[in-house]
Protein backbone atom coordinates (compact mmCIF):
# COMPACT_ATOMS: atom_id res chain seq x y z
CA UNK A 1 0.00 0.00 0.00
CA UNK A 2 0.99 3.33 -0.97
CA UNK A 3 2.42 5.73 2.09
CA UNK A 4 0.27 8.49 2.52
CA UNK A 5 1.70 12.10 2.39
CA UNK A 6 0.54 15.17 4.09
CA UNK A 7 1.42 18.99 3.64
CA UNK A 8 0.43 20.65 6.63
CA UNK A 9 0.81 24.61 6.44
CA UNK A 10 -0.11 25.28 9.84
CA UNK A 11 -4.13 24.55 9.50
CA UNK A 12 -4.24 23.66 6.20
CA UNK A 13 -3.43 20.63 4.45
CA UNK A 14 -3.03 19.03 1.14
CA UNK A 15 -2.85 15.52 -0.19
CA UNK A 16 -0.24 14.36 -2.10
CA UNK A 17 -0.43 10.66 -2.70
CA UNK A 18 -2.96 8.10 -1.40
CA UNK A 19 -6.83 9.53 -0.43
CA UNK A 20 -7.82 7.64 2.56
CA UNK A 21 -7.62 11.27 4.59
CA UNK A 22 -9.41 13.38 1.72
CA UNK A 23 -12.13 14.50 3.65
CA UNK A 24 -13.64 17.54 3.60
CA UNK A 25 -13.75 19.07 7.29
CA UNK A 26 -15.49 21.64 9.33
CA UNK A 27 -13.64 25.10 8.68
CA UNK A 28 -13.16 24.39 5.41
CA UNK A 29 -13.79 27.47 2.88
CA UNK A 30 -15.00 25.56 -0.79
CA UNK A 31 -16.63 26.53 -4.04
CA UNK A 32 -19.45 23.52 -4.91
CA UNK A 33 -19.72 22.41 -7.97
CA UNK A 34 -23.28 21.18 -9.41
CA UNK A 35 -21.75 18.32 -11.26
CA UNK A 36 -24.87 17.94 -13.86
CA UNK A 37 -25.02 21.90 -15.19
CA UNK A 38 -20.99 22.41 -13.90
CA UNK A 39 -22.18 26.11 -12.25
CA UNK A 40 -20.53 26.36 -8.55
CA UNK A 41 -22.82 27.62 -6.16
CA UNK A 42 -23.02 31.54 -5.28
CA UNK A 43 -24.54 34.07 -3.49
CA UNK A 44 -24.22 37.83 -3.30
CA UNK A 45 -25.93 40.99 -2.57
CA UNK A 46 -29.18 41.07 -4.29
CA UNK A 47 -32.32 40.01 -3.29
CA UNK A 48 -35.01 38.25 -4.70
CA UNK A 49 -37.82 40.34 -5.91
CA UNK A 50 -40.86 37.56 -5.07
CA UNK A 51 -40.96 34.74 -2.24
CA UNK A 52 -39.24 36.00 0.71
CA UNK A 53 -37.10 38.61 -0.53
CA UNK A 54 -34.28 37.27 1.07
CA UNK A 55 -30.63 37.15 -0.19
CA UNK A 56 -30.70 34.83 -3.67
CA UNK A 57 -28.62 31.99 -4.60
CA UNK A 58 -28.14 31.05 -7.90
CA UNK A 59 -24.91 29.13 -9.96
CA UNK A 60 -22.34 30.54 -11.75
CA UNK A 61 -20.20 29.15 -14.45
CA UNK A 62 -17.38 30.77 -13.31
CA UNK A 63 -14.41 29.38 -11.60
CA UNK A 64 -13.21 32.79 -10.13
CA UNK A 65 -15.60 34.36 -8.55
CA UNK A 66 -15.27 34.97 -4.81
CA UNK A 67 -18.66 35.15 -3.91
CA UNK A 68 -18.82 31.55 -4.47
CA UNK A 69 -16.88 30.85 -0.90
CA UNK A 70 -18.82 28.65 1.60
CA UNK A 71 -17.77 28.01 5.13
CA UNK A 72 -18.85 24.57 6.33
CA UNK A 73 -19.66 24.70 10.06
CA UNK A 74 -22.05 22.49 12.69
CA UNK A 75 -25.81 22.60 12.27
CA UNK A 76 -27.39 25.41 14.13
CA UNK A 77 -26.54 26.05 17.64
CA UNK A 78 -23.54 23.74 17.94
CA UNK A 79 -19.66 24.35 16.99
CA UNK A 80 -18.10 21.60 15.00
CA UNK A 81 -14.26 22.25 15.66
CA UNK A 82 -12.29 22.88 12.82
CA UNK A 83 -10.56 20.11 11.08
CA UNK A 84 -13.34 17.38 12.15
CA UNK A 85 -14.27 15.51 9.35
CA UNK A 86 -17.59 15.83 8.31
CA UNK A 87 -19.68 12.46 8.52
CA UNK A 88 -22.15 11.52 5.97
CA UNK A 89 -26.03 11.53 7.06
CA UNK A 90 -24.47 14.86 8.91
CA UNK A 91 -26.40 18.20 9.11
CA UNK A 92 -23.84 21.24 8.85
CA UNK A 93 -24.31 24.87 7.84
CA UNK A 94 -23.13 26.77 4.96
CA UNK A 95 -22.25 30.59 5.04
CA UNK A 96 -20.82 32.51 2.56
CA UNK A 97 -18.08 34.32 3.14
CA UNK A 98 -18.81 37.54 1.98
CA UNK A 99 -21.82 38.51 3.12
CA UNK A 100 -22.00 36.15 6.43
CA UNK A 101 -25.52 34.44 5.60
CA UNK A 102 -26.21 31.01 5.88
CA UNK A 103 -27.62 28.74 2.95
CA UNK A 104 -31.47 28.44 3.98
CA UNK A 105 -35.23 26.96 2.51
CA UNK A 106 -38.29 27.61 3.26
CA UNK A 107 -41.97 26.98 1.86
CA UNK A 108 -41.34 29.88 -0.78
CA UNK A 109 -41.79 29.59 -4.26
CA UNK A 110 -38.65 29.93 -5.89
CA UNK A 111 -38.87 32.73 -9.01
CA UNK A 112 -38.60 30.70 -12.37
CA UNK A 113 -39.26 26.72 -12.00
CA UNK A 114 -41.91 26.86 -9.31
CA UNK A 115 -39.80 24.67 -6.91
CA UNK A 116 -39.19 25.65 -3.66
CA UNK A 117 -36.78 28.42 -2.79
CA UNK A 118 -33.22 28.75 -1.63
CA UNK A 119 -31.95 32.07 -0.10
CA UNK A 120 -28.92 32.90 2.38
CA UNK A 121 -30.26 34.17 5.30
CA UNK A 122 -29.20 35.56 8.80
CA UNK A 123 -26.44 37.87 10.13
CA UNK A 124 -22.83 37.08 10.89
CA UNK A 125 -23.31 33.23 10.40
CA UNK A 126 -26.38 33.22 12.85
CA UNK A 127 -29.52 32.55 11.18
CA UNK A 128 -31.76 29.46 12.41
CA UNK A 129 -32.78 26.09 12.43
CA UNK A 130 -33.79 26.35 8.49
CA UNK A 131 -29.83 27.03 7.85
CA UNK A 132 -29.55 22.99 8.45
CA UNK A 133 -28.40 20.86 5.44
CA UNK A 134 -27.72 16.90 6.24
CA UNK A 135 -24.84 15.76 3.84
CA UNK A 136 -26.43 13.00 2.01
CA UNK A 137 -23.20 10.42 0.37
CA UNK A 138 -21.53 7.33 0.35
CA UNK A 139 -19.05 5.37 2.92
CA UNK A 140 -18.41 7.11 6.32
CA UNK A 141 -17.19 10.18 5.43
CA UNK A 142 -17.56 13.13 2.73
CA UNK A 143 -14.72 12.59 0.61
CA UNK A 144 -13.26 15.76 -1.38
CA UNK A 145 -13.40 13.32 -4.72
CA UNK A 146 -16.87 12.42 -4.08
CA UNK A 147 -20.79 13.60 -5.27
CA UNK A 148 -22.84 14.01 -2.53
CA UNK A 149 -26.49 15.49 -2.12
CA UNK A 150 -27.48 18.05 0.76
CA UNK A 151 -30.62 17.61 1.93
CA UNK A 152 -32.25 20.63 4.08
CA UNK A 153 -33.10 18.97 7.37
CA UNK A 154 -36.58 20.75 8.17
CA UNK A 155 -38.32 20.31 4.70
CA UNK A 156 -36.38 17.38 3.30
CA UNK A 157 -35.62 18.77 -0.25
CA UNK A 158 -32.54 18.45 -1.81
CA UNK A 159 -30.00 21.23 -3.30
CA UNK A 160 -30.82 21.04 -7.09
CA UNK A 161 -30.19 23.31 -10.32
CA UNK A 162 -32.17 22.44 -12.92
CA UNK A 163 -30.88 24.77 -15.70
CA UNK A 164 -33.75 28.16 -16.05
CA UNK A 165 -31.73 31.34 -16.05
CA UNK A 166 -31.87 34.77 -14.82
CA UNK A 167 -31.97 37.74 -16.71
CA UNK A 168 -31.02 41.05 -15.52
CA UNK A 169 -29.24 42.41 -13.00
CA UNK A 170 -28.11 38.67 -12.64
CA UNK A 171 -28.18 37.74 -16.07
CA UNK A 172 -26.75 34.37 -16.65
CA UNK A 173 -26.98 32.92 -13.77
CA UNK A 174 -28.64 29.72 -12.85
CA UNK A 175 -31.81 29.38 -10.59
CA UNK A 176 -30.78 26.92 -7.10
CA UNK A 177 -33.70 25.51 -5.41
CA UNK A 178 -35.27 23.03 -3.76
CA UNK A 179 -36.73 19.53 -5.22
CA UNK A 180 -37.94 16.44 -3.39
CA UNK A 181 -37.23 14.23 -5.94
CA UNK A 182 -33.26 12.81 -5.79
CA UNK A 183 -31.67 12.96 -9.50
CA UNK A 184 -28.44 13.68 -11.07
CA UNK A 185 -29.60 18.02 -10.77
CA UNK A 186 -28.49 17.21 -7.36
CA UNK A 187 -24.80 16.24 -7.15
CA UNK A 188 -22.21 18.93 -5.84
CA UNK A 189 -18.72 18.35 -5.45
CA UNK A 190 -16.39 20.28 -3.46
CA UNK A 191 -13.88 21.68 -5.96
CA UNK A 192 -11.15 25.17 -5.06
CA UNK A 193 -10.80 26.09 -1.58
CA UNK A 194 -8.91 26.26 1.63
CA UNK A 195 -9.33 23.02 3.04
CA UNK A 196 -8.57 22.45 6.75
CA UNK A 197 -6.32 19.12 7.80
CA UNK A 198 -8.19 16.31 9.58
CA UNK A 199 -7.89 15.68 13.09
CA UNK A 200 -6.00 13.40 14.61
CA UNK A 201 -8.52 10.84 15.29
CA UNK A 202 -9.39 10.54 11.94
CA UNK A 203 -5.03 10.10 11.16
CA UNK A 204 -5.06 7.63 13.81
CA UNK A 205 -8.14 5.85 12.52
CA UNK A 206 -6.19 5.76 8.82
CA UNK A 207 -3.01 4.49 10.30
CA UNK A 208 -4.64 1.69 12.30
CA UNK A 209 -6.65 0.32 9.31
CA UNK A 210 -3.46 0.00 7.18
CA UNK A 211 -1.15 -2.09 9.84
Amino acid sequence: MAVLQLLLFGGLWSVVGGSSLAVVTCGSVVKLLNTRHNVRLHSHDVRYGSGSGQQSVTGVTSVDDSNSYWRIRGKTATVCERGTPIKCGQPIRLTHVNTGRNLHSHHFTSPLSGNQEVSAFGEEGEGDYLDDWTVLCNGPYWVRDGEVRFKHSSTEVLLSVTGEQYGRPISGQKEVHGMAQPSQNNYWKAMEGIFMKPSELLKAEAHHAEL
